[in-house]
């Protein structure tokens, strides 16, 4: 990698991971997770940056005390996203930059643009598409120069469906042509009180929903050439339906996994002629009362969403308009210890193999695969563990990732990865189901 303003030569850097917005809510918890891995991964180096001395030295006691050592040894380096230079300079101190700095809407982008000045990967947490995406159409061409690599949606959003989706078809002996996934979060037993949702998160949801009409004309540009259309479509199950799978009333996954999975299948598709699979993700409820509470919740939520004032209402006072659930301080720790998610996908395909991605299957599809991912609770305990072990993969099996760099969804980039070993040694489950 060639050398920039502000930046070492790669083989000479002084740091493997630098995780920037560390003193943020999940930045902590992602450097609880590197501090977790210390006896197994005794040479990483690894640094925490942010605008705030005393908060990444705070966060420094706090992480290590949660993990049960010491972190007085990491170093802690100052960087501001409104200062491009600053920014440049910490990240070319390092291989790759683990960023934390949601929403990514707002202080996303300089830290892509620093990493793409300096030469250095980049991994986020972002479940945000139309950051997602513009982040491609805007610096794929230049990481590409650079042969880095830029991954988004290394968290919760998206690993465990597109890795599922991936293990899925690993498993599947034929030709898959469609899957359904249905997502449960189970929360601590007996309930925890002053369970809460973090507040970059709801702010993150509010200005996804307001700007969701944007999309349209940026995947045209990112996708200018559809996927081919299968014989077999899988049908759109509506906004709430009872599903047999599951034996559950379920809904829509209001997610960002859909739009990743369809981003990672059309790389796929484009650079490696891999047939593409049709993929539906769908959450699974505990009860229609749930259900119907869910959905009006949701569509109160949209309206507001779409309005200036209605924005500023629910970043004002998101407590009220949360029902209590959304706090600047995040969840308690005794959620997170508490809480787990099962993901369950359900695929159909053919026994057949063809050879060429673009032939269509006249017959119907005539067999299923059920797997599922199962890991400890999303935001912040799967999340960290997600994304540091995408970024321990970028550092150490380059050879493993698509040539040449780019801006990329994980699905594409981790494809022929031991990503999902990695998850698995630390506390993910992928598993081949009974089918029923």
């Amino acid at each position: 990698m060639e050398g920039v303003r502000g930046a070492r030569e790669y083989s000479a850097r002084e740091y493997d991971f630098i995780v920037f917005g560390a003193s943020g809510f999940t930045g902590q918890f992602v450097v609880s997770q590197l501090a977790k891995l210390r006896d197994e991964e005794p040479a990483l180096k690894w640094a925490v940056g942010g605008r705030s001395m005393s908060k990444l030295v705070n966060t420094l006691k706090e992480a290590g005390s949660r993990a049960g050592t010491s972190l007085a040894s990491i170093d802690c380096l100052l960087a501001d996203s409104k200062d491009p230079d600053s920014l440049i300079e910490l990240c070319g101190k390092g291989r790759v930059v683990l960023s934390c700095v949601g929403p990514y809407r707002f202080c996303g982008e300089p830290v892509v643009k620093a990493c793409v000045e300096a030469g250095t990967n980049y991994v986020d947490i972002c479940g945000e598409p139309q950051f997602l995406e513009e982040m491609q159409l805007r610096y794929d061409a230049q990481a590409k120069e650079k042969g880095i690599y830029i991954v988004g949606s290394c968290g919760f959003d998206s690993i465990p469906a597109e890795m599922g989706l991936l293990f899925t078809k690993n498993k599947f002996e034929g030709d898959l042509n469609s899957v359904e996934s249905f997502i449960q979060i189970k929360f601590a037993v007996p309930e925890v009180k002053g369970a809460k949702i973090n507040f970059a998160t709801w702010q993150s949801a509010v200005h996804g929903f307001a700007h969701e009409g944007e999309l349209k004309p940026l995947r045209k540009l990112l996708c200018p050439e559809p996927l081919p259309k299968p014989i077999h479509r899988v049908k759109n199950r509506g906004v709430l339906f009872y599903s047999k799978e599951v034996g559950s009333w379920c809904i829509p996954f209001l997610g960002s996994d859909r739009s990743i999975v369809y981003r990672s299948q059309v790389i796929s598709y484009r650079d490696r002629k891999e047939r593409p699979i049709q993929f539906l993700p769908y959450t699974k409820l505990p009860s229609l009362m749930s259900a119907l509470a869910v959905l009006s919740f949701g569509i109160v939520f949209g309206i507001l969403a779409k309005f200036k004032c209605g924005r500023w209402l629910l970043e004002k006072f998101p407590g009220i308009f949360s029902g209590g659930l959304v706090s600047k301080q995040g969840p308690p720790l005794a959620q997170i210890q508490g809480s787990s998610f099962t993901m369950t996908f359900f695929g159909k395909g053919y026994s057949q193999i063809l050879p060429d991605a673009d032939q269509q299957h006249n017959e119907a599809p005539d067999k299923t695969i059920v797997t599922s991912v199962t890991g400890p609770e999303a935001g912040y305990v799967t999340t960290p563990i997600c994304m540091v072990d995408a970024a321990l993969v970028i550092l150490r099996e380059q050879n493993m990732l698509p040539a040449g760099g780019g801006v990329i969804p994980p699905g594409a980039a981790f494809a022929k990865t031991s990503l999902i070993e990695k998850l698995q040694k630390h506390g993910m489950k992928f598993e081949v189901q009974p089918s029923t």
